[in-house]
């Protein structure tokens, strides 16, 4: 029973457009109200109806040690006894940036920001600058957050709410974002032809998690990074899902690909709201106040975010737990599979390390129009009865599922078990 749920969000709706702060949160895609969560800890979350959930949302994934980790909470204490904000420079911060930068090598200068979206609209902002040039290549299906430049035939939300741009995006700003096909690298290189000179940086999700998740495939990455050298193109990538979550130096790491510029987000703010982009430091000495490219930001490095993400990615560093993070995904997607193929499901389930994805489709997915041939309304069924079952999913076929370092064996054995009897009952 939803109850109190469904009570705050009719209340909701008439103080906060559509009832929520982010629309992906609305559950419209899933035919159904919000629920409303009142607190979690470890791999679990309880509603404010008092029902529990294995939670597979992790906060759209910066939470890799679980809810409510005590470090994380202790060093919260610490630093909230101090200020919370002081809109000056913090000890910390210089800390911070430092730990990223010996754990990423393209990491030479950082700048904290707020958000992912921050993160990615001031890199393109500073590559434009860095390099005179005003055209940006981005990919059919990746979100890059809700910056002008990015909501042209995005990822997630968008297609979560079946919005193909949005209103408010000039046509001058549309006209500057070329728009590629992920896995598809001839359709780079015919725009990078039919734009030369033009185009200041191409921005892609290394792994494509704002579709659902896809891989890349066919060296699509190595080439990417040929290309864009080539052609005096800086190469951004969007690490706010993968930094630190496909391994402690991201999907650079992960792929041994070098990239100009880097935005990171989530994990590093181990759940406080923050992002930051950063790369070589001939580019990121054109930011302001050494360079002419401005950028600011009122609770940018704020105490209390860089103190969480201090200590989430010193726990990351210190206690190697990726491998650990791994053989969980493995054992449940390899439950999921087993359950899809016994039940006779058309289906592709694609992970890489603690990130998962599942289509409800017969073909291999390998780009944004295979995504969005998924079976939609099956996935409804799936998720209600999924939420009814204990597992709290996000709401949404075009998300991904992350696991934690809290979730447990017995949490991983109960959401096979619930799969099962979840994709049963949404068979037709």
């Amino acid at each position: 029973m939803l109850i109190k749920s469904e009570e705050l969000f009719k209340k909701s709706k008439y103080v906060i457009p559509g009832g929520v702060n982010s629309p992906v949160r609305s559950f419209n895609s899933v035919s159904m109200d919000p629920v409303y969560i009142s607190r979690g800890k470890g791999s679990k979350i309880t509603d404010v109806d008092g029902n529990e959930y294995i939670d597979y949302v992790g906060s759209w994934g910066p939470l890799i040690l679980g809810h409510s980790d005590d470090r994380i909470i202790d060093k919260l204490t610490e630093y909230t006894a101090r200020g919370t904000s002081f809109g000056a420079n913090t000890e910390i911060e210089v800390k911070f940036a430092e730990l990223i930068s010996s754990i990423y090598p393209s990491i030479e200068k950082i700048r904290m920001v707020n958000s992912g979206t921050e993160a990615t609209m001031s890199a393109v902002r500073l590559a434009r600058g860095y390099t005179g040039k005003n055209k940006i290549i981005k990919f059919e299906g990746c979100y890059h957050g809700h910056g002008d430049s990015f909501l042209i035939k995005a990822g997630s939300g968008l297609l979560t709410l079946g919005i193909p741009g949005s209103p408010g995006v000039t046509p001058e700003t549309a006209a500057n974002t070329l728009v590629a096909e992920y896995n598809n690298i001839q359709s780079v290189e015919e725009l990078i032809s039919t734009h030369k000179g033009e185009i200041a940086a191409l921005i892609v999700e290394p792994v494509m998690a704002n579709a659902g998740l896809i891989l890349p495939e066919n060296d699509f990455l190595t080439k990417l990074r040929e290309l864009t050298s080539k052609n005096n193109i800086l190469l951004i990538f969007d690490e706010v899902i993968t930094g630190f979550r496909v391994t402690l130096g991201g999907a650079q790491n992960f792929y041994k690909i070098t990239p100009d510029l880097t935005t990171l987000g989530k994990i590093i703010g181990g759940g406080l709201p923050v992002g930051a982009f950063g790369g070589k430091k001939e580019i990121m000495d054109y930011l302001a106040p050494v360079g002419p490219v401005y950028q600011a930001g009122t609770l940018s490095g704020n105490p209390l975010a860089m103190a969480a993400g201090y200590e989430t990615i010193k726990i990351l560093k210190e206690e190697s737990l990726y491998n650990e993070l791994q053989a969980k995904t493995r054992k449940l997607t390899d439950g999921i599979k087993k359950n899809l193929v016994d039940l006779g499901i058309p289906h592709c389930v694609n992970s890489i390390e603690s990130i998962m994805g599942l289509f409800f489709t017969d073909h291999k997915v390998i780009d944004f129009s295979s995504a969005i041939d998924s079976d939609a309304n099956m996935f409804v069924r799936y998720f209600k009865n999924m939420l009814k079952n204990g597992i709290y999913l996000a709401p949404s076929p075009f998300e991904v599922g992350f696991i934690s370092a809290a979730h447990s064996d017995e949490d991983i054995e109960k959401t096979i078990e619930a799969n099962y009897k979840s994709l049963k009952e949404a068979q037709i």
